[in-house]
């Protein structure tokens, strides 16, 4: 996944095999890539992105949980969040084929026409392709999925105390070695070169999975111009928003990693009005205002410390 991964386990039991615990781990993320990695040629995702047909296609599990919970977050958004961006994610220079310079506006307009979750269907015995050309991109909600299959091992292998993350994204059971529910830190969202980063604000866990989606570490330059990694995915182009940065809570980190892309891409006005109508997720957004001041906006229930703002 082109990141890194913590496990923090808290056990009363003073005789653990760390070793078969790492296995174990190491073990599950194999498995996630070879369903799941768009950067792997003989993955799973990549075969069917490769098989041009429109002939049902029998899929794993994983693939089809990813598909399935994509589509389902695609319909609430109305295409703000869509996993058929991998051609277009290509020409903004992100990806496993990334193209040079500033796409023209037509080539966009071609990728587009080959696109859109609609043309992905799930079926009892698999999923089919109603355009043939089109490749799937689930880098937005693989995290979470990993994050999920990690902590459900573990839960599975007989801990309780459990906290989990790749690439920031995070779920967590239990307790921390100070008896307290985890505590996890919202990056201050900012450009930058530095090593040192800042926290906006803290959050309790309490046996929930948060995600946080923002374009101040995944970005390039393109002819001067600093492009963050969030497209959206109705016009072809880079977000232009108030919205710095979005973290979600709810009960899996699937669900919380895709729906802080899908929030990234919409506006934070579009995207509180969107959330004020379900009672599932708790958000927070680093909003950027008309005189570049910062300010935090949140559901009632997303309750942090020191907030920065």
């Amino acid at each position: 996944m082109g990141t890194t991964y913590s496990v923090k386990i808290v056990s009363k039991n003073s005789v653990i095999d760390h070793g078969k615990i790492q296995k174990g781990i190491d073990s599950v993320l194999i498995l996630v890539n070879q369903h799941l990695s768009i950067w792997d040629s003989s993955s799973e995702i990549s075969q069917f992105n490769q098989n041009r047909q429109q002939a049902l296609t029998r899929v794993s599990p994983h693939l089809r949980n990813v598909i399935s919970k994509s589509l389902e977050i695609s319909e609430a958004t109305n295409g703000a969040f869509d996993i058929t961006v991998f051609d277009l994610m290509s020409l903004w220079g992100f990806g496993p084929n990334p193209r040079a310079g500033l796409p023209p506006d037509i080539q966009i307009e071609e990728v587009k026409n080959r696109m859109g979750y609609q043309n992905i269907i799930i079926e009892p015995e698999g999923v089919r392709k109603l355009n043939p050309d089109i490749k799937l991109d689930v880098n937005a909600i693989a995290k979470g999925y990993g994050v999920d299959q990690i902590f459900e091992w573990i839960l599975e292998n007989g801990f309780e105390n459990v906290f989990v993350e790749i690439g920031g994204e995070v779920r967590c059971a239990g307790i921390n070695q100070n008896s307290q529910f985890w505590r996890v830190g919202i990056i201050d969202p900012k450009i930058s070169f530095l090593p040192r980063e800042e926290l906006s604000a803290i959050v309790y866990l309490d046996g929930k999975a948060m995600a946080t989606s923002g374009n101040y570490r995944n970005f390039i330059e393109k002819n001067g111009q600093i492009l963050g990694h969030t497209i959206d995915p109705r016009t072809g182009y880079p977000v232009e928003t108030d919205v710095l940065s979005v973290s979600v809570i709810t009960h899996s980190c699937m669900e919380a990693d895709g729906w802080a892309t899908a929030l990234m891409v919409l506006n934070f006005e579009e995207g509180n009005k969107l959330i004020s109508e379900r009672r599932d997720l708790n958000v927070l957004w680093i909003v950027e205002t008309k005189d570049g001041q910062r300010r935090i906006e949140k559901t009632p229930e997303f309750i942090i410390e020191n907030p920065k703002y």
